[in-house]
């Protein structure tokens, strides 16, 4: 079992009442908790605008964050939760991945998907195509992106996307490219893409839902002759970890972080939070359902103790 944690970044409204002066610092020291504990990856989002509504408070740029996490670490693997594939033209980002896979030392994971959050799109110009022609848009995108990983020069003529000659280099430090995950659980769409070219596969809710796709994806893997067992299951999910005397406490202040109830966030299909043995019994579940890679966002990050508790207690138990 391999885990990762989210490094607050302000999509999540996690950085608010933090001064902007204070913010780096902050992330930065998440950063730094989550390699000392042992994690495999830290993670960002790649998000402009607050969620669930957009507002004027910070939301720090996904790429920008992998390349100052990528010089301020020593360890730990950077990824994005996901890179958004319409946000950056597939041959530029082949190279600003390349360059933070080299100032890392050969430690980037690689996560793109389809991009979803329409206010977002259009607030910053990009059109807004039903879901199928940017999954389409997406698959272009990954062949590209992988021929600039690999290969002297990239040429590809597509619906959608165009290169002639495209040169990357230097090359990534990892061999043959960086894992290159694809985040989304569309069934008869995106799942194909994963079998068709992903190292990873990620989703993220509830266990019936996740054990679900999981069958649609070995299908996929089987109908094109690939191994199901050669695609990495991993799992998105929020988690706070507390005695039981203080989870109702923790509870409150994460939900309202995020205009919740408690209720509504505690009971959402992403939402692990419990005591340890509660949360290792939830996990656990996705273990068994094949999950080998947990992706955790702990929304007390930055002003709790998750982070250390989840790797004390509930890591050992599930590794």
């Amino acid at each position: 079992m391999r885990f990762g944690g989210f490094v607050p970044q302000g999509w999540r409204m996690d950085l608010v009442g933090v001064p902007v002066a204070e913010q780096w610092p902050t992330m930065l020291d998440v950063g730094k908790r989550l390699e000392r504990a042992g994690y495999d990856s830290l993670w960002v989002y790649d998000h402009f605008h607050t969620v669930p509504i957009p507002s004027q408070e910070a939301t720090h740029e996904c790429w920008t964050l992998m390349a100052a996490l990528a010089a301020s670490t020593e360890r730990i693997r950077l990824g994005q939760m996901c890179t958004c594939n319409s946000y950056r033209n597939p041959s530029y980002m082949a190279k600003v991945a390349t360059t933070v896979d080299v100032i890392s030392g050969g430690r980037l994971e690689f996560a793109i998907g389809a991009g979803w959050y329409e206010h977002e799109y259009l607030a910053y110009g990009y059109e807004f195509p039903k879901a199928s022609v940017r999954i389409r848009q997406l698959g272009e995108a990954v062949k590209i992106i992988k021929q600039m990983w690999t290969e002297d020069e990239s040429t590809f003529e597509g619906e959608f996307y165009r290169v002639d000659g495209a040169i990357n280099q230097p090359k990534s430090l990892q061999d043959p490219h960086p894992p290159l995950w694809i985040a989304g659980g569309g069934e008869k769409l995106t799942l194909r893409l994963v079998a068709e070219e992903a190292d990873y596969c990620n989703v993220a809710g509830g266990i019936d839902d996740y054990t679900h796709k999981m069958h649609v994806l070995d299908q996929h893997c089987e109908d094109i002759g690939r191994d199901p067992a050669t695609v990495g299951r991993t799992i998105h999910l929020e988690s706070i970890v507390a005695d039981a005397s203080e989870l109702d406490a923790v509870v409150e202040r994460s939900s309202g972080q995020r205009g919740r109830t408690p209720e509504e966030w505690a009971n959402g299909s992403m939402t692990v939070a419990g005591t340890s043995e509660q949360v290792i019994e939830r996990l656990a579940a996705y273990r068994e359902a094949g999950c080998e890679y947990f992706v955790m966002y702990f929304p007390d990050a930055h002003w709790g103790d998750t982070i250390e508790r989840f790797a004390a207690e509930v890591i050992p138990a599930l590794s």
